[in-house]
């Protein structure tokens, strides 16, 4: 039986993997989707300016802890690529798996503004521009009515990884490609397809595959290699 920690990208709560989690509890695992810092309901603005990368890969360690979970298949998001690989680098080896969905795969001392393209840094810029500290949701998008503000530190954040991130034993990147007009994961892909060290797969999905493909992120996060999907995974080469 497999532990899944499931945390959301930008803007979104738990309720993004609302689609996959009984997918994963009906084949017999052990799901937590977690909510970080300054994207809670009853957060106030105290708590959303304050909120960053530390803060949010701390939420992450703090719920390994409270469960006492030491075996995690950690998956991310979008920008929770940055929070799982934060979270793997400290969790002091309780992180087996990483999946990295549709997100960053940082290096040491990048953040998610350095990562990601120019269209997505109009998108932060732009967002901040009332409050100074918390990013709206952008307009169009999955057009969830849930999205709430996201703490523009946590996108500004670099990260500090001391090498142990690399040393989780499996880590995969699911490269969605049905935006790639606007995606900020292409060069990633090639990156990470050309290091023996990552698995990647594709899904012909827009960015939210957990809703477009809740079925095909499921199999991915499953290890199934017979469905549609798993079709288009491909593997780096040695």
């Amino acid at each position: 039986m497999t532990t899944f920690v499931l945390v959301p990208g930008a803007w979104k709560g738990a309720w993004a993997y609302e689609a996959v989690v009984p997918l994963l509890e009906r084949a017999g695992h052990t799901v937590h989707a977690l909510t970080l810092t300054g994207l809670r309901p009853d957060d106030d603005d105290v708590t959303v300016a304050a909120a960053n990368l530390d803060t949010h890969a701390d939420d992450v360690l703090r719920h390994l802890d409270r469960n006492h979970i030491t075996n995690a298949t950690l998956v991310g998001h979008s920008y929770a690529g940055m929070v799982i690989a934060a979270a793997a680098d400290r969790a002091g080896g309780r992180i087996s798996r990483l999946v990295h969905l549709d997100a960053y795969v940082p290096r040491d001392g990048e953040s998610c503004w350095s990562s990601t393209n120019e269209h997505f840094r109009g998108v932060f810029a732009a967002g901040a521009a009332t409050t100074g500290y918390a990013v709206r949701p952008p307009a169009g998008g999955s057009g969830d009515p849930r999205r709430r503000p996201h703490p523009l530190a946590s996108f500004l954040q670099k990260i500090r990884l001391t090498g142990t991130f690399a040393q989780v034993p499996r880590r995969e990147f699911i490269y969605c490609a049905g935006w790639e007009h606007r995606t900020p994961f292409a060069e990633l892909r090639n990156r990470l397809q050309a290091d023996p060290d990552w698995q990647v797969h594709d899904l012909p999905t827009a960015h939210d595959a957990m809703h477009e493909a809740p079925e095909a992120v499921a199999a991915l996060l499953l290890g199934e290699s017979n469905t549609a999907a798993s079709a288009h995974s491909r593997h780096a080469c040695h």
